[in-house]
């Protein structure tokens, strides 16, 4: 645990009981403040209750009176589409309003591992897409390389109830546009901006809002060095104003696809291979084409980033390289489940917008495509130009109708189910076939998230044998 400095003796109210708010009310306790806890959930509640917590309820008139601080769960809106009846209630009453992400960096800065000879390092991930798998590569490349590491934030464990940082510790947080967007203070060591497409838009009152609840990243304070994937404008503009040339070494340009030039430093991956150049000089060179847990373009840009933050801390290019190598992926990620008489069954659940699924479906040569569920705003019109290794769509969930609608003259079946659509694919499989479960879409229609959705993938696949 991590334990919150700068409220000693104070009262500091927590919204949302969740795994964070859990964990903030245990570091608050454990900095010597008073914790007071409140969920619109009775079972939220009941559980906080169990563990000893103090229980406050903040939607009464006088719920502010006496408290220093507001600290919110991520999942919950503090301005658009309109905030929180009880996040207003603390601007009234001129109580800041922060959360875990603020607090972490708040309170690693005070910590006694400061004074370690090496201190602990962090490494923070944003973007649209590619930032867990950017983040769990991270950690890999740093834990084969034999260093203490631990992976927190929107993947694995809260910020706030990860272990004691040890000598020379690298920490790595992915952190989404909600957990960056209200943080009081982001001071990572370096940080990575993978990349931007439309998402949570009405969240952040959108596309502007969005992109700057990321950059938020790169300003409160400010990394030490910034990895900054330029394959977007936004990506190019943030460049831009983070530096004073791109020859300054503060800044690492990353992209997948095109060569990047200029005395800057630049890691860039081009038909499947890594390269690293400096002051106009290549550095290294990996190839990537038959690294089996990071397959397609959108998984070379991730290892690209990785590889940028681990040179950013001074790992050798070599001991990256067989990092890379060893990764096995993650789950709902491009997830090779099986592969049945020639035929590969991927899991890519996680491609929840148009963006993740155009970039699965130019990773495979043959595509046997199940996809659908709660669609977004917008539809998926935009995934035509990446349609033609589809041989045919298997769509299911609440959206399968209107997605046959903006898919061109690409063959379909409506399947409705995800049992229906693994059978109707496995029956029409060639060899050499990929049957892909990218859905660009959202799963509550179906399923409770991404995760349960890819699960019944995996065990319909499993089914098969």
């Amino acid at each position: 645990m991590i334990p919150v400095y700068g409220y000693e003796g104070r009262k500091v109210a927590v919204l949302g009981l969740g795994r964070s708010g859990l964990a903030t009310a245990r570091a608050l306790e454990a900095g010597d403040a008073l914790a007071l806890c409140w969920d619109d959930s009775v079972e939220a509640r009941e559980v906080a209750e169990a563990e000893g917590l103090t229980l406050h309820d903040l939607t009464k008139a006088d719920a502010f009176e006496g408290v220093s601080a507001l600290i919110v769960s991520p999942g919950i809106p503090h301005l658009y589409p309109e905030p929180n009846r009880i996040i207003a209630r603390a601007w009234d009453a001129g109580v800041p309003v922060d959360n875990d992400i603020g607090l972490f960096f708040r309170s690693l800065g005070a910590g006694d591992w400061m004074d370690n000879d090496t201190p602990p390092r962090v490494i923070a991930v944003t973007g649209s897409n590619g930032k867990s798998t950017t983040s769990a590569l991270i950690h890999h490349i740093f834990e084969s390389a034999g260093h203490r590491t631990q992976l927190a934030g929107n993947i694995g464990r809260g910020v706030l109830d990860i272990e004691t940082p040890e000598e020379g510790e690298v920490i790595v947080l992915e952190l989404s546009s909600y957990q960056t967007d209200i943080a009081r203070s982001l001071t990572p060591d370096v940080a990575v901006f993978t990349n931007l497409s439309p998402d949570h838009l009405d969240r952040h009152g959108g596309m502007g809002g969005y992109f700057a609840a990321k950059r938020r990243l790169f300003a409160e304070g400010g990394p030490d060095r910034a990895v900054i994937g330029v394959d977007e404008n936004e990506g190019r503009y943030l460049a831009n104003q983070l530096v004073e040339g791109f020859e300054d070494s503060r800044l690492i340009r990353v992209s997948s696809g095109q060569k990047l030039a200029g005395p800057g430093w630049n890691i860039f991956a081009r038909k499947g291979f890594l390269s690293e150049w400096r002051k106009g000089r290549q550095a290294a060179s990996i190839d990537l084409r038959e690294m089996s847990g990071l397959p397609g373009a959108h998984n070379h840009q991730n290892a690209c980033c990785a590889y940028a933050a681990a040179r950013a801390l001074n790992l050798p290019p070599k001991i990256i390289e067989t990092a890379l190598a060893s990764f096995k992926g993650l789950p709902h990620r491009s997830q090779l489940v099986r592969e049945l008489n020639d035929v590969r069954y991927v899991n890519d659940s996680k491609a929840t917008n148009v963006d993740a699924a155009a970039k699965a479906l130019q990773a495979f040569p043959r595509i046997r495509w199940i996809a659908g569920g709660m669609g977004k705003e917008g539809g998926i019109s935009a995934l035509q130009p990446h349609l033609g290794a589809v041989a045919k769509a298997y769509l299911i969930g609440f959206s399968a109708r209107d997605f046959a609608l903006q898919i061109g003259d690409t063959p379909y079946e409506i399947c409705e189910t995800m049992e229906v659509a693994v059978a109707k694919a496995r029956a029409e499989a060639e060899p050499g076939d990929t049957v892909l479960l990218a859905p660009a879409a959202a799963s509550f229609d179906q399923y409770p998230n991404f995760e349960k959705r890819g699960e019944a993938f995996a065990a319909e696949v499993e089914k098969l044998m």
